[in-house]
């Protein structure tokens, strides 16, 4: 394979700040790439010598997105329901019940090329490492066929059986969660590296939630969990008290919930894309960062609340409705979101980190905001490979 210089530099974001510079900005820099790592990071006068080299031309160059939340194992859309919403109906999340139907439905081949056309739909966008959920399967067969599609694409794969309770036993909530815990569980576990619980109103309630998460962990899966989106409730509180790699929605808090996180390891992911097609209050990042709680962007892609594929409108969403700035959301997108999926090979640019680079059609990261809806990602090295 041989090296690979990536030279001329204008801004590299490195996430390897500290203080005032989180993103750990270097001017006028260079990456060189060795066996798929960053093997040097320094000025371009001071670049070694490598087998190749691209010259980016003083463009902008930051890891590649990490996207910590995304369910794209599904057949059928919702474009329906999102005409209703904008019409005035609310969301509620029952939605969901529809696309199990369609997904149930679907051959392997048909819910394996979703997800390949969605994944490289987030490449071209610059998303080099994505979580993908289960969930819209809901028996035994169904969730553990989606979760090995999932694995052949990422190896950050969640089991989310408790999405919502299958229409077949909305009266026997207790008997669903049985087969959660028991067969459900051990066909999943296999191509799992997490388990997660929509923790809702019209889901799951804590009870129910903190029992299928205990069940996941003794398994050895990772634990996250959906909280707080539709209103307040102990989701987060929960995600905290069993040491969850990430809390995500995060919309509705009290104090106790920001308290719970600012004092924890538990990262709030944020999902705006959600917000924005729910037409729901924004969560207020501008809270969570000043009290000290890690935050991470996310898509959330899923064909009923946030059917985008786009971290860098997740970014523009999240700098103009949630009071981030656009340091805050370029690092939440890419070592946030690698935060809450505890990875620490990808999301900066450091040597030994995996060689995920995206060049903006851009002199820096400010215009990922400054420009939205724009196509400013102008190159994507995945794994050092350009894609």
């Amino acid at each position: 394979m041989g090296s690979l210089l990536v030279d001329n530099i204008g801004e590299l974001v490195t996430n390897d700040g500290r203080g005032g510079d989180p993103l750990g900005l270097r001017r006028d820099a260079a990456v060189l790439v060795e066996d798929g790592q960053v093997a040097w990071v320094g000025p371009a006068r001071y670049a070694p010598a490598a087998d190749r080299r691209i010259d980016v031309g003083g463009a902008a160059v930051l890891p590649g997105f990490v996207d910590s939340h995304a369910h794209l194992v599904f057949a059928g859309d919702r474009a329906a329901e999102f005409a209703a919403r904008m019409a005035g109906e609310p969301y509620t999340g029952g939605g969901i019940r529809t696309t199990v139907g369609a997904t149930r439905a679907a051959s392997d081949d048909e819910l394996r090329a979703t997800v390949g056309r969605l994944r490289a739909e987030m490449l071209r966008q610059g998303t080099t490492t994505v979580e993908i959920k289960s969930g819209y399967g809901l028996t035994v067969a169904d969730e553990a066929r989606s979760l090995r599609i999932a694995a052949e694409f990422t190896e950050d794969t969640t089991f989310l059986g408790a999405h919502v309770v299958p229409a077949e036993y909305a009266d026997r909530p207790d008997d669903y969660v049985g087969l959660v815990c028991g067969p459900m569980l051990a066909a999943a576990a296999p191509y799992a590296r997490w388990i997660d619980v929509f923790c809702e109103r019209g889901a799951f309630d804590v009870d129910h939630a903190r029992a299928i998460l205990a069940c996941g962990q003794a398994v050895g899966l990772g634990v996250r969990l959906h909280a707080n989106q539709l209103g307040p409730g102990p989701g987060v509180r929960l995600a905290v008290e069993l040491g969850a790699a990430s809390v995500d929605h995060c919309t509705h808090l009290s104090d106790a919930d920001v308290d719970a996180l600012a004092g924890s390891e538990t990262v709030a992911t944020l999902l705006p894309g959600a917000e924005f097609s729910t037409r729901s209050p924004y969560p207020d990042a501008r809270r969570l960062l000043d009290a000290g709680v890690t935050v991470a962007l996310a898509t959330d892609c899923n064909p009923g609340s946030s059917y985008t594929t786009s971290m860098p409108f997740c970014v523009a969403l999240a700098v103009r409705e949630m009071r981030m700035t656009p340091a805050e959301a370029v690092w939440a997108a890419t070592a946030g979101g690698a935060a809450a999926l505890r990875r620490a090979d990808v999301g900066r640019l450091t040597p030994g980190s995996r060689a995920d680079l995206v060049v903006l059609d851009a002199p820096t990261h400010l215009h990922l905001a400054y420009r939205p809806g724009v196509p400013l990602i102008r190159q994507v090295l995945h794994n050092g490979v350009p894609r």
